[in-house]
């Protein structure tokens, strides 16, 4: 701990504002660390290497409170490991938001009266790019406001030339081992966006709906099925029912008439239904319905599409032209009129899928799509975890994880956008499937045109711990920070991405993992710990925060909530305790300052020290053994509940305080705690800086004059304990705290002095009588001194002369009053609780409650006695 304040070049302390000012600091100081290269790393490095990929954000996005949450977390990692140390690169990037980005720049030219179709594919995609110039990435400045260390020299977009290359050759490989094909399947279509939507971008939503029970068939041959979406039924090809269900087993492999149509369907018998749910009849649509395309399968069912792409009914002459909606009413209302509606159920709330980011309801569909087969890749995810090459962190999350990637179903990639990654395949004249790698060239000649589709976004951001190094090229950023060592993000998208990463970065890397650690974090809420939203009024932009209370206020309030896997509740008064914090830290290291605090040379030997000052080395190497020790564990919020205690509790309020009479009294004493406290601040400063990174700096440099706290070394526990100095200090305090007690309890104000004598003598305490009378306001005793309050504390004894200070008559009149009270509340609890037939009848919570009053109730008479105990007799 002390080698570090002995290499620290040390130049004239200079004076600090009376203020910290965060607006005035913040910019030009993260400014100066870019120009400077802190966040550089060096990929020829002989240091240990430590990596942090950034979840990518949208282009299109801004800084909200999960950002900045997230980056908090991961920037007090960065930070501290290149204080260990380690060759530290926290790589930033973008993504291209495939369809977020395409719906802005089509809204801009809606706005022109245009469409995307009006400029075409070539130019509208140039368009994008002007608009992601022009506009993109304002959440990259937002992240130099919250003061991320990234290496800006690093910053990737997931559609650059070399990501892009990556994304060609991965699909190349995937295609030539036949892990990617192409194939005729259920989808979730959005006919806002006009592309599919894979299983994991759906929002489901309880929806207002109906379900309408529909007869099918004639006489006594009919089925009775129920449906939400009547207007599928134009596309029923059968009815399917269990195969041991004896109500319907006359009619497995008969036809029935489908309503409204002059077709005819067959009842069809499949393991699939459930006999006890409805009726034990279900109506087949095999190409709006992912269950029914199933049995459609089975049972060799013609799949027959009866809407388009913008959700239009394209058959069946009366409904034809409608939007699925207005279909669906207008096609009860003709069951209706036939007299084959036998029930009906509004509103039925059900669970329906939307878009999640237009907020449409989908539709499934029967649609040609590119899909990549997970079966061996998932497989290879899962193992990863479980022969612990990965550690999932915290290890209960590993559950949700193996519920994903055991069950994952083959994964759509195809998306029918613009913007995107372009499928690397070419259509022939006569049939031919061409997948193109990055070093070949596309076939050409008549007859030949590429998919059109372009892949989901997720594909690309599926290579990025791998691609943003430089993969497919054997580059030395990939040599030297591949595999990185944590993926930090929420436990929300542990389908989204970190299982597309596992899996990519297994299969493309041979075997050798993305990342060594997924550290799983909750989902930032508000204070009552509901979901913040801007409908609800509840929603915050952290930089109001940041503008209002500084950047470093709103990274400590986020670390102090981190705890593994949790959400995180947060409140503006929390952000302005933290402000009240960086404020604490920067009176107590100008108070520090002005009182000759320096970290030049080695600290002195123990034997020289007071008590004091051996008390808090002591907690201070403590201190720095359970942060560590929370790092590793990623306890963001102990470590940080740690820190905030340690520094305002002990050293601002006690240490500083403690040393005020060492630094009056001037002398060899005071030489030793003026190194001492700077030893103390350092390390403290030091300690807080990958939170708290923009007041530390500006405070450690001007205490030490060294170049940037960015760049010192990281506290190391001297292994120095004095536990006896520690329970000496700890019973000084507790007189202190029980005569501050007493004189609040007797109405005294906290700076009225008050004459006091003190019997310490043969005690631990007789060292500190200076503090305490210092910390207590506590005059010496004159002539005429009465003792007319004496409170016995730790085997010592301090008498007060409270005559002319308080009105004893009217204090004892007042503690009367309050005894009675409190005698009177425990008169009645007891009554209550003696009562067997009130506790026969009362809830368990109103009996505890009046548990709680008697124990309080009994709390306040023995305090209030003994304040009457203590006061002068009169």
């Amino acid at each position: 701990m002390t080698e570090n304040a002995q290499q620290q070049p040390t130049a004239p302390h200079t004076e600090l504002p009376t203020q910290y000012a965060p607006a005035d600091v913040e910019g030009p100081l993260y400014e100066r660390w870019v120009e400077r290269g802190y966040f550089e790393a060096d990929a020829k490095s002989d240091k240990p290497p430590y990596t942090i990929v950034i979840p990518p954000p949208n282009v299109t996005g801004s800084l909200h409170l999960g950002h900045a949450f997230q980056h908090t977390l991961m920037d007090a990692l960065t930070r501290r490991k290149r204080m260990q140390g380690h060759e530290a690169l926290w790589l930033p990037g973008m993504d291209h938001a495939g369809i977020a980005t395409q719906n802005v720049v089509e809204r801009e030219l809606g706005k022109e009266g245009k469409s995307r179709h009006d400029l075409g594919r070539e130019a509208f995609v140039e368009r994008v790019w002007q608009w992601k110039d022009e506009y993109g990435g304002r959440i990259l400045g937002q992240m130099r406001r919250l003061g991320d260390g990234v290496d800006w020299n690093r910053e990737r977009f997931t559609m650059d030339e070399g990501l892009s290359q990556a994304v060609q050759t991965i699909f190349k490989r995937l295609f030539d081992d036949e892990l990617i094909y192409r194939a005729e399947r259920i989808i979730n279509w959005c006919p806002r966006c006009l592309t599919a939507i894979s299983d994991i971008e759906v929002e489901y939503q309880d929806d207002d709906g109906e379900l309408v029970s529909i007869k099918y068939g004639e006489g006594d041959d009919t089925l009775v099925v129920a449906t939400t979406r009547a207007e599928t039924m134009l596309g029923d090809t059968a009815v399917a029912v269990h195969p041991d269900d004896e109500r319907y087993r006359h009619l497995i492999g008969t036809r029935i008439k489908l309503p409204l149509t002059d077709r005819s369907i067959p009842v069809v018998a499949d393991a699939h239904v459930d006999p006890e749910f409805g009726t034990g009849a279900v109506k087949v649509t095999p190409a709006h319905d992912p269950n029914d395309f199933a049995i459609g399968q089975r049972h060799g069912l013609e799949s027959l599409t009866v809407m388009d792409e913008r959700g239009v009914i394209t058959v069946h002459g009366p409904f034809e032209g409608l939007d699925r909606f207005e279909a669906r009413s207008a096609i009860v209302a003709a069951l209706r009129a036939e007299g084959r509606i036998v029930a009906e159920k509004r509103p039925y709330v059900h669970s329906v899928g939307h878009c999640s980011r237009c907020k449409t309801t989908l539709e499934p569909r029967l649609s040609m799509q590119w899909w990549v087969k997970v079966g061996p890749l998932a497989q290879a995810a899962g193992d990863a975890v479980r022969d612990g090459r990965v550690q999932i962190h915290p290890a209960d999350m590993s559950k949700r994880y193996f519920d994903w990637v055991d069950n994952m179903h083959d994964w759509c990639i195809s998306r029918q956008l613009w913007w995107g990654h372009r499928i690397p395949v070419w259509y022939g004249p006569d049939g031919e499937v061409v997948c193109v790698g990055p070093d070949e060239e596309p076939p050409t000649g008549e007859g030949w045109t590429q998919d059109p589709d372009v892949l989901d976004t997720w594909f690309s951001s599926g290579l990025w711990p791998f691609s943003t190094l430089g993969w497919p090229e054997q580059t030395p950023d990939l040599k030297k920070f591949y595999s990185t060592d944590v993926l930090l993000t929420g436990h929300d998208i542990i389908f989204f991405w970190v299982a597309r990463m596992m899996m990519f970065g297994l299969y493309a890397m041979d075997g050798e993992v993305p990342f060594k650690t997924i550290a799983l974090t909750g989902l930032v809420r508000d204070q009552f710990g509901k979901k913040m939203s801007k409908s609800s009024g509840t929603a915050v932009d952290p930089l109001d925060w940041m503008d209002t209370y500084g950047s470093d206020a709103v990274r400590f309030t986020l670390a102090r909530g981190a705890n593994p896997g949790t959400d995180v509740p947060i409140g503006e008064d929390w952000v302005q305790a933290s402000r009240n914090f960086a404020n604490k830290i920067w009176n107590a290291t100008r108070f520090a300052l002005m009182n000759g605090a320096t970290v030049d040379g080695p600290l002195p030997d123990a034997a020289a020290m007071s008590a004091t000052d051996r008390w808090i080395l002591s907690r201070l190497n403590k201190t720095v053994a359970q942060v560590d020790a929370f790092y590793e564990d990623f306890q963001f919020a102990k470590l940080s509940d740690a820190l905030f205690h340690f520094a305002w509790d002990e050293v601002f309020d006690w240490y500083v305080e403690l040393s005020k009479t060492t630094f009056q009294a001037g002398g060899e004493p005071a030489e030793v705690s003026k190194r001492v406290l700077g030893e103390v601040l350092d390390v403290t400063l030091k300690l807080l800086h990958p939170v708290v990174p923009f007041v530390t700096e500006t405070l450690w440099t001007t205490l030490t004059g060294g170049e940037s706290v960015v760049v010192a070394d990281w506290p190391q526990d001297s292994g120095f304990r004095d536990d006896a100095a520690e329970r000496e200090i700890e019973t000084l305090q507790s007189v202190i705290t029980e005569v501050r007690r007493f004189r609040a309890d007797q109405g005294l104000q906290p700076g009225q002095r008050v004459p006091a004598r003190l019997a310490l003598d043969g005690t631990a305490l007789a060292p500190h009588e200076a503090a305490i009378r210092q910390l207590l306001r506590l005059q010496p005793e004159g002539e005429d001194f009465t003792a007319t309050a004496t409170l016995p504390v730790a085997g010592a004894e301090v008498a007060l002369d409270l005559s002319g200070t308080i009105d004893v008559a009217a204090e004892r009149k007042r503690l009367a009053k309050d005894l009675a009270a409190a005698e009177k509340e425990k008169s009645q609890a007891t009554a209550k609780l003696g009562n067997e037939a009130f506790l026969a009848k009362a809830p368990d919570n109103v009996v505890e409650k009046i548990r709680g009053r008697l124990a309080k109730a009994e709390d306040d008479i023995t305090r209030i006695q003994a304040q009457l105990d203590r006061l002068p007799q009169q």
